[in-house]
């Protein structure tokens, strides 16, 4: 996971309209902007803002114990990422947590990071969305939008 890690975000002129799609990754699916632009390294996808001045991480895994609580599942996810300031929500029916981080930019601007992370018990997922805290208005409500929508997909015949 790339959490903390301070990107420079290049600020752009110009906006593009936020109609969201479905998007799946392996098996929870998620509701992403269609007109950002997609990449996958390592097993991340990425999502970039048509403009350059945003973009989302999202990571899915499993979990190694068998028989795990979501809501245990949660908490060591929060505990091994830095236990503080997180908000306990829910999402999709399930356990999660949000937290906002906000970090000065190499160019002088300040990122906000915001990062959902969830777990059913046997399937972890984070969506880590950073923004340019001067385009807050515009992307606050879209990374609270695409961090919300994710539902975990049950494999084979329940």
């Amino acid at each position: 996971m790339m959490l903390g890690t301070i990107l420079a975000v290049v600020v752009a002129a110009g906006g593009s309209a936020d109609a969201l799609a479905q998007f799946q990754v392996k098996n929870v699916s998620l509701q992403v902007p269609a007109a950002w632009s997609r990449s996958a390294e390592d097993g991340t996808a990425r999502f970039t803002a048509p403009s350059g001045d945003a973009y989302f991480l999202v990571d899915v895994g499993s979990v190694q114990t068998a028989g795990m609580k979501a809501q245990t599942c949660v908490d060591k996810i929060v505990a091994s990422i830095g236990g503080a300031n997180w908000a306990r929500i829910k999402v999709g029916g399930q356990p999660a947590a949000k937290r906002l981080d906000s970090d000065n930019a190499p160019n002088g601007g300040v990122v906000d990071t915001v990062t959902y992370v969830g777990c059913d018990g046997k399937t972890t997922w984070s969506i880590v969305f950073h923004l340019e805290q001067g385009k807050k208005e515009r992307f606050a409500p879209l990374a609270e939008k695409v961090g919300t929508s994710v539902k975990l997909q049950r494999g084979g015949g329940r």
